[in-house]
């Protein structure tokens, strides 16, 4: 079976509660509390079924799940953190470190996908919270599915024996480092900083200080053949890092982004990016600020094979 970097398949959980999370603002220094969480919500609703519009006319097959009123889960828009499914028929669950982010492991949500998809087995790392040790999905690590890497930059929210622990139960090689924000802040997920397409990867290297760090990662992005689309700090700011690229159901590369992140592209990067996909953006302005994560946080990517 040839690993296949993007999916036409893609779960994401509608809000019903969402807002700024006091819980999780410690390690993310993208929250910002601007509103009452009423109007929040009710705009992240809004800008929630926007990007699902958009994917949607782009031929993609989103899965849309609704967050329930109780327990409260002010995150659950972004899935990717506490579950991963993958082409192997394997679904992983996520250690979270915030107490209130853990209740968004929901079986009902496992179940709807397993009724749609052929699952193998669930494997369980949430063991690991009662050892203050996290690994928070896809926001952890960014994948390269077609070579087996998972990247990840050690903070809070990362850490380095869970993370041996995923690679060693999938396969995957290990290329860790630690990576920060102008103001010297870990940063708290690795796609907040780079992101990898089956061609491509947009990374913000300034953030990697460490120069043997920095220096391993461009050599195994080059060694494995990834066009390297170098962001800024302040592109980064604006969620450029936070790219996923997904397919239509056509088999068309698209690659989707927030309308922030898009706007903070020069010309010449987004030229560079259209030779792998067409660019998808949507404004989720108040889901950034509020929630401190970006498009690729709401993607929950579903490669498990589906049941004929």
């Amino acid at each position: 079976m040839t690993n296949k970097q993007a999916t036409s398949h893609i779960l994401m959980i509608r809000p019903v509660n969402f807002g700024f999370n006091e819980e999780t603002a410690g390690s993310n220094a993208f929250q910002t509390k601007v509103a009452e969480n009423d109007t929040v919500n009710e705009k992240a609703q809004q800008e929630f079924d926007g990007m699902v519009n958009k994917l949607r006319n782009n031929g993609v097959d989103v899965i849309v799940i609704d967050d329930t009123p109780q327990p409260y889960t002010p995150d659950s828009i972004f899935p990717n953190n506490w579950v991963s499914f993958h082409a192997d028929g394997n679904i992983f669950l996520y250690p979270m470190q915030a107490e209130n982010r853990r209740l968004e492991r929901r079986e009902d949500i496992i179940n709807r996908i397993a009724d749609k998809f052929k699952a193998n087995h669930i494997i369980d790392l949430s063991r690991f919270e009662a050892e203050g040790k996290f690994l928070e999905g896809t926001g952890s690590m960014v994948l390269d599915r077609i070579n087996k890497i998972a990247y990840a930059c050690i903070s809070p929210r990362t850490d380095r024996e869970v993370l041996a622990l995923f690679c060693s139960q999938t396969g995957y090689k290990e290329v860790s480092f630690n990576a920060v924000d102008e103001h010297n802040q870990a940063i708290y997920h690795t796609n907040v900083l780079m992101c990898i397409g089956s061609g491509f990867t947009v990374i913000c290297l300034d953030s990697i200080t460490d120069d043997s760090e920095r220096n391993e990662v461009v050599s195994i992005l080059k060694l494995t053949h990834k066009e390297i689309i170098v962001i800024s700090f302040e592109q980064m700011n604006s969620f450029a890092g936070n790219m996923l690229e997904v397919e239509s159901k056509t088999g068309e590369n698209l690659i989707v982004m927030s309308a922030n992140a898009y706007n903070s592209l020069t010309d010449a990067q987004r030229k560079r990016l259209q030779k792998y996909g067409k660019l998808v953006y949507a404004d989720i302005n108040t889901i950034e600020t509020t929630g401190g994560g970006s498009a690729r946080c709401m993607m929950a990517e579903v490669h498990l094979p589906v049941t004929l």
